[in-house]
């Protein structure tokens, strides 16, 4: 498979008054094209900046970053925004989201920045980026007319809009419910077979395996990098949720049933 990411000796430093920080020490990793990959680590393990080097929002005080073959540390301010930009989508836990705008506006906000290309229909391309996470029937909701799980597949849907190489996630089920977040990896594992290379952060390991490999950081280093040995199907665990919770509404309505019959 060919490399998408390969950084080498990757470092990043910063001060503090007078204290030097060694977020990231020395990285070098390699990820290919159509991986998933889940990192891990506790606060202050580096994830976070570790991150923005991989999205271009950062570069490193030393090493090189290669993304899809192009050195990333030689290039000037507008080559770096616009490879980030043609690569990289991103989806954040807090979904960030325009309040006052549609799903629709909001999923269109990157292509307002480029319209170079006159011959494209951008108005079936963000209908074709809604219906892809199933939401072309809300296209005219503002957020607070949307749940969290639906706000989230709208930021997908955004993150898409630049058909991106990879898909940045920071912690994407951080703000959401057990089943909701089972929804967003099912969409995200659908994403990653239609060959979308994914890399995420996450606290949960559970929800680490539905990746198809974890890499674990400590102190500015890579702990562990390793395949997921038995990785969960989110598909497969969202049917056995709803079986479950169907089972359980059957018992509650069941008894509350007899409780009634019992009072009549």
């Amino acid at each position: 498979m060919k490399s998408i990411i390969e950084v080498i000796n990757l470092k990043k430093y910063y001060k503090v008054g007078e204290v030097e920080v060694k977020a990231v020490k020395d990285i070098s990793l390699t990820i290919e094209q159509g991986d998933f990959a889940a990192i891990m680590g506790f606060s202050g393990s580096g994830k976070s900046t570790f991150m923005n080097l991989l999205g271009c929002l950062d570069k490193p005080t030393d090493g090189k970053y290669f993304l899809d073959g192009v050195d990333t540390v030689n290039l000037n301010k507008n080559e770096f925004a616009n490879i980030r930009n043609e690569k990289i989508g991103f989806v954040f836990q807090g979904f960030n989201l325009l309040p006052r705008a549609t799903a629709f506006e909001n999923v269109e906000l990157p292509l307002l920045y480029n319209r170079t290309d006159k011959t494209i229909d951008y108005k079936k391309k963000v209908e074709a980026a809604l219906e892809r996470v199933s939401l072309a029937d809300r296209a005219h909701h503002s957020p607070n007319q949307l749940s969290g799980g639906q706000q989230q597949r709208v930021a997908i849907a955004r993150a898409l809009i630049n058909n991106p190489s990879i898909i940045l996630a920071d912690e994407p089920t951080g703000n959401l419910d057990s089943k909701t977040s089972i929804e967003i990896f099912k969409l995200f594992q659908e994403l990653n077979d239609s060959g979308i290379t994914i890399i995420m952060v996450t606290h949960e390991r559970d929800f680490a395996r539905y990746a198809k490999r974890i890499i674990e950081l400590r102190d500015g280093l890579i702990t562990q990098n390793f395949a997921v040995g038995t990785r969960r199907n989110a598909n497969s665990d969202l049917i056995e949720f709803n079986s479950i919770e169907q089972s359980e509404n059957y018992l509650h309505s069941t008894i509350n049933q007899e409780v009634t019959n019992e009072v009549e």
